[in-house]
């Protein structure tokens, strides 16, 4: 269905006494045994699918709830996993239909129906929480059910609707046991994928046991024990102190720049990645970045590569345009605008803006999200040196960071985006179209036009022209300002293989690809 191709280059680095016949796609071990434990930086925002669109809810939802279609390790296009087929029929691109296995059970026992389906995509829908992931299932206007088939019908011809269903918005749960037009409270949760849940503590841990129920694309793995930690540094303590078997987003990046292939006690997977951070910037009548030349004046003063190289330690490469490199439609429309620092050109549009010099304003960021501190003192100094800024830095709990920018409260605010699928459109809609998950208040008809012309190719090969056209504009107007693109990595200790199949870059976190040698 689709010709995109992601850059996805896996370095493993596995040292000879390991044994290349050590790694295994899949897991030997079905249940039972110690279970490896897996730290991350990453933060549940919450255990219900309808109110979470962030990488660490998505990683968790990956795991315990299933979705009609789902990715194979290095797959750029979705196979089925709760469903038996799906398509759209007649080669239109409005209508998408799905079979529906017919042999999955939640774990009360409770078969797995139609209306569940139905009934996951309409609440997503319904309450649309204000971090939720509704945004995502903007062309969907209905579903239908008849036995085992679920049709939906798009408002627009949208060839990307499969990925979406892929992602964990289409998390498919109970009907009886989810409220139709509000979250879930507590910390059951009621899914079919290759694990359950069967302990959570916030901000702490999460126990996962292999689901013997779960039938689809993956297979169960090893149990698993999630550990959520505050900081990189935190999780560095963690890894030395022998506390984790794997770690994965984020070490800081020092750890990651000094990691050592020679190292008898560990093994690395290193890939290129979809990852990317970016600025994004209130463009409201009542935030002082409203002027399109204030915003402009800042992409004159942002250093991506001395950021890259202090801050990140050559971690992570420089981006200049919103869609990554190794996806269609990258261009360098930052670099091609604003080539080079200059202050100069800075003062310049803020004299024409007629604003006040120096330009105040408050920048947001997430405690605990990889290096956001540094980054954000580093570019707080980058904007300040020019004499034309006054920037007032805060950093908040990550449920708390994510309601100040949901509600507009936030002047700018730095987020990294994991792709949700291997597709540039995952970098267009939810970031610049209108109504935009990143609510920076931007509206551009040219902007929303090249999306859904773009969602019209079935042969995502021929969208290149479209996303130019949509990054270009982008830089024109500046409602965010591309930072990095990373690598994915993960560390893991020798006695645990798989590594390399946890993530790469097609927005699935394959726990159970761990297993113990």
């Amino acid at each position: 269905m689709r010709s995109v191709r992601m850059r996805i280059l896996v370095a493993l680095l596995v040292l000879a006494v390991a044994g290349v016949g050590g790694w295994q796609l899949l897991p030997s071990q079905q249940d039972g045994g110690a279970a490896i434990t897996v730290g991350t930086t990453d933060t549940i925002t919450s255990l219900d699918p309808a109110g979470a669109y962030d990488a660490g809810s998505w990683a968790l939802f990956n795991n315990v709830f299933q979705s009609l279609l789902t990715y194979e390790p290095g797959g750029v296009s979705p196979v089925p996993d709760a469903a038996k087929s799906c398509s759209f029929p007649k080669g239109g691109l409005t209508t998408y239909i799905c079979e529906l296995r017919d042999d999955l059970t939640f774990p009360s026992g409770r078969k797995v129906t139609a209306e569940d389906v139905k009934f996951s995509f309409d609440r997503v829908k319904k309450i649309n929480a204000d971090v939720g992931p509704a945004s995502l299932l903007s062309t969907l206007k209905s579903v239908d059910t008849d036995g085992l088939k679920v049709t939906f019908h798009l408002t627009t011809p949208d060839a990307t609707f499969p990925f979406k269903v892929a992602t964990g918005a289409g998390s498919i749960v109970d009907h009886t046991r989810y409220p139709a037009d509000g979250l879930r409270t507590g910390t059951a949760v009621d899914g079919t994928g290759p694990y359950t849940l069967t302990s959570y503590t916030k901000g702490k841990r999460a126990d996962l046991a292999p689901n013997a129920r779960y039938r689809g694309a993956a297979k169960t793995g090893s149990p698993v024990e999630l550990r959520y930690y505050g900081d990189p540094d935190a999780l560095e303590k963690a890894w030395k102190a022998k506390e984790v078997d794997v770690a994965s987003r984020q070490l800081p990046p020092a750890v990651l720049a000094s990691l050592n292939a020679s190292d008898p006690g560990m093994r690395v997977s290193e890939a290129d990645s979809s990852d990317t951070r970016n600025l994004y910037l209130n463009t409201r009548a009542s935030s002082p970045l409203h002027s399109v030349d204030v915003r402009k004046a800042m992409a004159w003063l942002v250093d991506r590569e001395q950021l890259a190289a202090t801050v990140y330690d050559g971690t992570v490469e420089p981006l200049y345009s919103l869609v990554p490199a190794g996806l269609t439609g990258h261009t360098t429309s930052f670099f091609d605008t604003y080539p080079r620092q200059s202050a100069a050109k800075a003062r310049t549009l803020l004299q024409q803006a007629g604003v006040s010099i120096p330009v105040g304003f408050t920048y947001g960021y997430g405690l605990g999200s990889g290096a956001a501190a540094a980054e954000a003192q580093e570019l707080k100094r980058q904007l300040e040196a020019s004499g034309l800024f006054k920037v007032n830095v805060k950093g908040y709990e990550w449920t708390d960071f994510q309601k100040r920018w949901a509600s507009g409260k936030l002047d700018a605010y730095a987020v990294g985006w994991v792709a949700d699928y291997p597709d540039p459109d995952t970098y267009a809609g939810p970031l610049v179209g209108t109504g935009s998950t990143m609510n920076t208040g931007y509206s551009d008809k040219a902007v929303d036009r090249y999306i859904t012309d773009s969602q019209r190719y079935a042969d995502r090969s021929q969208v290149a022209d479209d996303f130019k056209n949509l990054q270009q504009t982008v830089a024109d107007d500046v409602p965010v300002i591309p930072l990095w693109q990373r690598k994915e990595y993960v560390v893991s200790d020798a006695s645990v293989g798989g590594g390399r199949y946890l993530a790469d870059g097609n927005g699935v976190f394959r726990l159970w690809s761990l297993d113990r040698i």
